[in-house]
């Protein structure tokens, strides 16, 4: 049976992260490391200037205090060295990582670290609130079809899938649809209040973000009911500009 090991970036206690291990428990051995707090939005971080503290809850189920990232690291080279995993999942993030998200979440960021440590990678978020009650049968349904493909192929070196699924049925659901990384028209805006000792301070966020509605990208995919798969490389190298800039004059430099 292949081993499994899941994490998230809403916490160890997140509705998400139960529903995907029931999901992967249908078809591997699962192992749980998963931050004690929610880490939303750390990216790709590690804690380097305190020690990890890594409780077990239950059989197989662990809790790290620490970011996504640590979760992977103390997992592979902490407990499972000799049962190294066959697929990392991180999620089901409550709420959807599309377009620019990615260089912001945490559920993104576990994949990444995974991916960078040779072992295929899938991130899995769904479009639906923390505080509503939520079905994740089409995200079940979705991830246990895709794991088996992936454990039977292997995912490419360097890249890890991003998979965004709509808040609806199974029966409402269009089908998956491979898709390119949309943009974000980011509309933050930071809320400046004071405390009672009247020192100023500031919440990020506030606005909804909008999205440019692309053919083709993750956000198109949500807004037509379908689930979105985003192949996305560890290579940030825009080899087109490379091009550009062998053409400037260097020789000026020296």
């Amino acid at each position: 049976m292949p081993k499994i090991l899941i994490t998230n970036d809403d916490g160890i206690e997140s509705k998400g992260l139960e529903a995907l291990y029931d999901a992967a428990s249908t078809f591997g051995d699962v192992y749980v490391f998963a931050p004690s707090s929610n880490q939303s939005a750390t990216g790709h971080s590690l804690t380097l200037t305190r020690p990890l503290r890594v409780k077990e809850i239950r059989k197989h189920w662990f809790s790290v205090d620490g970011t996504p990232t640590d979760c992977v690291n103390v997992a592979l080279n902490g407990f499972l060295e000799d049962r190294t995993p066959d697929l990392i999942l991180s999620g089901i993030n409550i709420g959807t990582n599309l377009g620019d998200d990615v260089t912001y979440s945490g559920t993104i960021a576990a994949a990444m670290e995974g991916t960078l440590l040779g072992i295929s990678s899938v991130a899995i978020s769904q479009d639906c609130e923390e505080k509503t009650s939520t079905d994740f049968g089409l995200a079940k349904k979705s991830i246990i079809f895709l794991a088996q493909k992936i454990l039977n192929e292997k995912l490419p070196p360097r890249v890890f899938l991003n998979i965004n699924v709509p808040n609806i049925s199974e029966e409402g659901c269009l089908g998956i649809q491979i898709t390119s990384q949309g943009k974000r028209v980011y509309g933050d805006r930071i809320v400046k209040r004071k405390d009672p000792r009247g020192t100023d301070y500031f919440w990020i966020g506030g606005d909804k973000l909008n999205s440019r509605n692309e053919p083709n990208t993750d956000f198109a995919a949500i807004e037509s009911n379908q689930i979105s798969i985003t192949p996305v490389k560890m290579d940030l190298t825009d080899e087109e500009y490379k091009l550009h800039l062998k053409k400037w004059d260097f020789d000026e430099f020296i």
